[in-house]
């Protein structure tokens, strides 16, 4: 008699298999999810994007009280889109970009497959940098450079054993984490804070995309970690409780050291925690806790190039990955990268919109997973359309690609209002268009 594996529970040591062929094992508990995403929701990279709250258009930007609820709004919209978006890889045990075969076709994944692998060696060469940064100026007496590399080098072992990783988090990382966060919270709230009335809502919704954009950057991972929860409640749990709360602390202790100790210079902020007593020690934990961050852009990386080789060896994909990003951060000048990964990033808020409708409405929960899945055409011009409203409100910051969509304003004569939120209009116009072409065309696609 056959055993259904999902049903029966897993040994505590249970390890993702090493290639995609093998069933993936329901080992992580909702505490695990929990822990996973609480850690992710704090980034070193979120203090300083604070200032986009309290400046999102120019000086001299919003009240405090406007840019906490942009936090609470745009992190609650985020998070939840980011929730949701875990809830197909519970279903069916498949990462990510291998349910972009259900959702365009197999071949079709491919190329916002290879957007996500590009994306990610990014952040992940970024996170190290940012790592070796802030590790030196803890203690200056080492270089940068070995930081950055002994910071490669653990985030490659880490990913060679996720959900062993995973559950360390859950055990220790996160307390130590949490009690980091209140420490600094605690010394930094005995400054006096401005009233929260003082300054306009000038740009709120702006500030809202923002901060949904960061949390949406995560929608592309969501199921490398959910197809491992032991039920969809869990791992939507775990997602939305764990990411909102701590991207929700984590934003705001950057607002108030922005607006008490370092007088709204971002620069300033990782210098403002180590001022505080005991603060060194304190952002020395958060910082080596950064490592989470690369670790999941690196394992992510592993597993979305398996959508293309089912069968390679994640071991050794995320060697390669964890090697790439290593060198990327030790040589290269990536300052002016990070505008391109954002317009990257921007591809995946409509996706989100396609996936949704389609996966719950359209499609009602059964897609076909396989390597032979044939295109599905009429799902990528919703994305397409998805995409260009984004652009249309908000094309970012590299200085060839804004100039093209401007251009493209003015010949429609449109011009982007500043309560208008970018990553909110995509979304709708991404589903709704997905809406109205899959009850045009009447799919029913296929048990798999």
């Amino acid at each position: 008699m056959t055993v259904d594996t999902r049903k029966s529970a897993p040994p505590a040591h249970a390890e993702v298999p090493h290639t995609l062929v093998e069933e993936s094992p329901r080992a992580l508990r909702l505490v695990d999810q929990l822990g996973l995403w609480g850690n992710l929701g704090v980034s070193l990279l979120g203090f300083t994007g604070a200032i986009f709250l309290l400046v999102p258009i120019a000086e001299p930007g919003m009240s405090l009280g406007a840019a906490v609820v942009a936090l609470l709004v745009g992190t609650v919209l985020g998070s939840l889109g980011v929730a949701v978006a875990a809830i197909p890889g519970a279903h069916t045990g498949a990462p990510s970009m291998v349910l972009l075969r259900g959702l365009f076709g197999t071949k079709p994944s491919y190329l916002p497959t290879a957007l996500n692998i590009v994306q990610l060696l990014g952040w992940t060469t970024f996170e190290l940098v940012t790592i070796g940064t802030a590790m030196h100026q803890v203690a200056p007496g080492i270089p940068r450079w070995a930081y950055v590399l002994g910071a490669g080098i653990l985030t490659t072992l880490l990913a060679l054993r996720p959900l062993g990783w995973i559950r360390m988090l859950r055990k220790y990382v996160t307390v130590a984490v949490l009690v980091a966060l209140a420490y600094l919270f605690v010394q930094l709230l005995r400054h006096p804070l401005p009233a929260f009335g003082d300054g306009s809502w000038n740009g709120f919704w702006v500030a809202v995309d923002t901060v949904i954009g960061v949390s949406v950057s995560w929608v592309p991972l969501a199921s490398d970690y959910s197809r491992h929860a032991r039920s969809a409640k869990e791992a939507f749990t775990g997602a939305f409780v764990g990411y909102s709360v701590t991207q929700i602390a984590c934003y705001a202790l950057g607002l108030i050291a922005l607006v008490t100790v370092a007088h709204r210079d971002p620069n300033q902020i990782f210098g403002s925690f180590m001022a505080v007593p005991l603060g060194t020690l304190a952002f020395a934990v958060i910082a080596v806790r950064e490592l989470d961050q690369s670790f999941a852009d690196t394992y992510s990386t592993a597993v979305s190039v398996q959508n293309f080789r089912p069968r390679w060896d994640r071991r050794a994909l995320a060697v390669v990955v964890g090697t790439l990003a290593t060198i990327f951060a030790l040589a290269l000048n990536i300052s002016d990268y990070e505008n391109f990964l954002i317009l990257i990033g921007s591809v995946f808020v409509p996706l989100l919109g396609v996936l949704v409708v389609d996966y719950f409405l359209i499609s009602r929960m059964r897609w076909r997973l396989g390597e032979d899945v044939p295109p599905r055409w009429s799902t990528l011009i919703p994305w397409v359309l998805g995409f260009c409203a984004y652009q249309l409100v908000n094309p970012g910051y590299v200085s060839w690609w804004s100039k093209i969509w401007v251009h493209v304003d003015s010949w429609l004569h449109f011009t982007p209002a500043t309560w208008m939120s970018a990553s909110l209009i995509s979304f709708a116009v991404a589903a709704l268009a997905t809406l109205l072409v899959g009850m045009a065309l009447r799919r029913r696609v296929p048990v798999c």
